[in-house]
């Protein structure tokens, strides 16, 4: 059995293995049988939309003595909550504010979030004391601008079905989950999440650092809902060191909702730890729930989603039908699709959306299918990207190796 204190001084001299988890399970597939020998770390990743996501900003919005304490605040449109210090007649405000608060159909918390840490401008509006105050700032304005996670990176997640002959507005869906199973929504990222390779929480744990959003942050605890047969964590970290690339919004049949990222660098140890980190898409269970009650009636699993599927889009400009009203940009959550020109790569977080709402088949993804009680059922929706949380785990991995982020 090795010590974090070894692997450490490994890691330090540059002697170090650090795998990221998709080459971990590539050479696994490819029939090598590690030990804790050949491997001393492996970082792990997830991405997609995590509802439990909010934000604690401090910001000055007029002069001292301007008024005694904000009433209601907006960004960009974006409804927070004031407090809870009232900061009183500092001309400052302390403020929550809801991944999943709306300013619109297609803005939203997620939205703004991905806009501060990209350094964007942001329209603060202030009611108080029977006046409106209002500025402009940036990230670099705020005194303090910190995310924290309610609950994220389930170790696994459930897959929706409409068993109803009707079109469910869901957040599970972007045009609204038809029946009866006609279509399935799924979220995870299966065998790179930093849960399912550490299930019992061993070292993702109260004061483990992780990245959130591709920023530097700690673990607080077990998550909301988190239970023993599907831990989930809370965490923070400051919204300056954030890459919008890792975070954003993401709009459903029911409002806009947030795109939130968390990765883990995991020391191996020891046999037990290599073969928590050893476990396969194929091998782990999704369930299959009714988007109308959310109990689970099937099992899945998530090697139908990640192996042998599309995990990008394609777009053909040559099959486009030109059609009067364009659904695949219609539908695009994120927004990537927005012409027919093509896909924005920086925009495009892979769901697929476009692909299943595409009737000239100019936008095309296998997105696989689930077998459902017997049925074959089309995924038409993934709300986790895969490629971008192996782009975060590769990105842990070049910090690890260049000691910027230490092994806990």
């Amino acid at each position: 059995m090795k010590t974090i204190k070894e692997i450490g001084r490994k890691v330090d001299d540059g002697t170090a293995v650090v795998l990221t988890a998709a080459e971990l399970k590539t050479r696994i597939r490819d029939g090598e049988r590690p030990t804790p020998a050949d491997v001393d770390v492996v970082t792990c990743g997830t991405f997609g939309v995590m509802s439990g996501t909010a934000a604690v900003l401090s910001l000055p919005v007029a002069g001292p003595g301007s008024f005694a304490r904000a009433e209601s605040v907006t960004l960009n449109g974006v409804p927070a909550f004031p407090g809870p210090c009232p900061n009183e007649r500092l001309g400052i405000v302390d403020l929550i504010v809801y991944g999943t608060a709306h300013a619109g159909p297609r803005y939203g918390g997620g939205h703004l979030f991905a806009d501060l840490a990209a350094g964007r401008e942001i329209a603060v509006a202030v009611v108080a004391d029977g006046k409106e105050f209002s500025r402009t700032v940036t990230i670099a304005d705020c005194n303090a601008a910190r995310l924290f996670t309610t609950r994220s990176a389930f170790k696994n997640y459930t897959a929706y079905v409409n068993r109803e002959c009707s079109v469910v507005r869901t957040i599970f869906s972007a045009t609204g989950l038809s029946g009866p199973c006609a279509e399935v929504s799924v979220s995870g990222c299966g065998e790179i999440n930093p849960i399912e390779n550490d299930p019992s929480l061993r070292f993702i744990r109260p004061g483990s650092r992780v990245l959130v959003n591709g920023a530097p942050g700690f673990v607080m605890g077990e998550g909301t809902r988190s239970s023993k047969e599907r831990p989930n964590i809370m965490a923070f970290a400051g919204i300056r060191e954030m890459n919008p690339r890792y975070c954003g919004g993401f709009v459903t049949s029911a409002g806009p909702e947030c795109l939130t990222s968390v990765a883990a660098a995991i020391p191996v140890l020891d046999d037990a730890g290599l073969r928590a980190l050893s476990v396969l898409d194929e091998n782990i269970t999704l369930p299959v729930a009714d988007v109308n009650d959310r109990r689970p009636f099937a099992r899945a699993d998530y090697g139908a989603v990640w192996q042998g599927t599309n995990r990008h889009v394609t777009y053909d400009p040559a099959a486009c039908a030109f059609c009067e009203q364009c659904a695949a940009g219609a539908v695009c959550p994120t927004g990537a699709f927005a012409t027919r020109e093509g896909i924005d790569a920086a925009s495009c977080v892979s769901c697929g959306a476009c692909a299943a709402s595409c009737t000239g088949g100019a936008a095309y993804a296998d997105l696989g299918t689930l077998d459902v009680a017997g049925r074959r059922v089309p995924i038409t929706l993934r709300q986790s990207d895969r490629n971008r949380a192996e782009a975060l785990c590769a990105d842990l991995r070049e910090m690890v190796l260049n000691l910027k982020f230490p092994i806990s």
